[in-house]
């Protein structure tokens, strides 16, 4: 038999059992189909039907929201399909071991994102899988393939380590979140994929932030907007851990939100929180504010050069903060929002050692505290 020889029925058989009811032409050519074969069995009213160029549906009917997944990545990723690699086995004596098959990774150098990712990463904010007009796809720069039917190519010039969901390679939250917000015009849904990313605890606002900004979407009021909200949501939740922190680690209660004066001298700066006795300050770092204003500077205005200069003289004006209440004798401890959320003993034991170590300083200068 020779390439050219017509296939029997039989061959096409075994595929009635195949896990994966989706399967691109390499792969059924491995299967021992060829493309008359593949013809006959996508014909009108045929048992299969093509999804996508060069990825089929091995059933009639409309394909399942999984089978959808797998088809965009196909058509994306062009898998291998196998590849020979020696693998030990039981032989004989003397004779080679005999050439074993193992699978490529099928979905090489392509991964869901957008509002598909955000679904299967469980967004309630987030559309069915089934409802997506369109599933985006994240390829390399220069794949050279085009979006089609309900494959939307997006292209990436650096591409995220994905996560693995029920097999599926999908582009991490704050990557997929901007992604999502470059197609969407709506404010409202907007914020409240934001808003729950951060209110779930996905990521950061910080994250989220820097990956709007990259995708140069801050330029966009409605994102702005949205911005706004997620800023205020991821401080108003980084503050409640820290309420949760001193109640359930024990701390003294502190004076929370409040502004330190010399008195009859110049403002020292607001704290989030204040143990007067102990001179001790904790200050909640919610930086990400300062890419935002940096974003909305002007069109004409290099966006990252603009980010780096008003991070730097936010850093400068906390830094000189610090070190004048340090001056003065006032211990300040700085806790990021992460921090809080990954390792909430670590940070109360933190306040805890500075709150002790109070004994054995000199006393601190007198500061008026005032509501902040």
């Amino acid at each position: 038999m020779n390439h050219n020889t017509p296939l029997s029925p039989r061959p096409l058989q075994h595929l009635d059992d195949c896990r994966q009811r989706v399967l691109s032409a390499a792969q059924l050519r491995a299967h021992g189909v060829n493309s008359a074969a593949l013809n006959e069995q996508c014909r009108p009213g045929g048992p299969w039907q093509q999804l996508l160029p060069g990825v089929y549906l091995l059933h009639p009917g409309p394909p399942t929201a999984d089978e959808r997944l797998h088809a965009v990545l196909l058509y994306a990723g062009r898998p291998q399909t196998r590849t020979a690699v020696a693998v030990p086995t039981q032989t004989t004596p003397g004779e080679p071991h005999p050439p074993q098959t193992t699978p490529q990774a099928p979905y090489a150098n392509a991964m869901i994102t957008g509002l598909a990712a955000l679904a299967l990463h469980r967004f309630v904010s987030a559309p069915p899988l089934l409802s997506l007009d369109r599933v985006d796809v994240m390829v390399p720069r220069t794949r050279r393939l085009r979006s089609t039917g309900f494959a939307r190519l997006v292209r990436s010039h650096g591409m995220p380590t994905p996560q693995r969901i029920s097999g599926v390679p999908v582009a991490p939250v704050p990557r997929a979140l901007a992604d999502a917000v470059a197609q969407l015009d709506d404010a409202g849904a907007v914020r409240r994929l934001l808003t729950e990313a951060v209110r779930d605890g996905h990521c950061e606002p910080a994250v989220v932030v820097r990956e709007l900004n990259q995708a140069r979407l801050l330029t966009r009021p409605h994102v702005v907007d949205a911005v706004d909200s997620l800023l205020a949501e991821g401080r108003a939740i980084a503050e409640d851990r820290m309420y949760e922190m001193v109640r359930e680690y024990g701390l003294p209660d502190p004076l929370w939100n409040v502004d330190l004066r010399l008195p009859g001298g110049p403002h020292l700066g607001g704290v989030d929180a204040y143990w007067p006795d102990q001179a001790v300050a904790v200050e909640l770092d919610t930086s990400p504010s300062s890419r935002l204003r940096s974003s909305n500077a002007g069109p004409n205005a290099p966006r990252h050069e603009l980010q780096e200069e008003s991070d730097g003289l936010e850093w400068s004006e906390y830094a000189r903060k610090r070190e004048h209440l340090e001056r003065l004798g006032v211990t300040v401890v700085h806790i990021t929002p992460r921090k809080l959320r990954e390792s909430l003993e670590q940070q109360a034991t933190v306040v805890r050692t500075a709150l002790m170590a109070s004994a054995d300083r000199e006393p601190a200068a007198y500061v008026m505290v005032l509501p902040h």
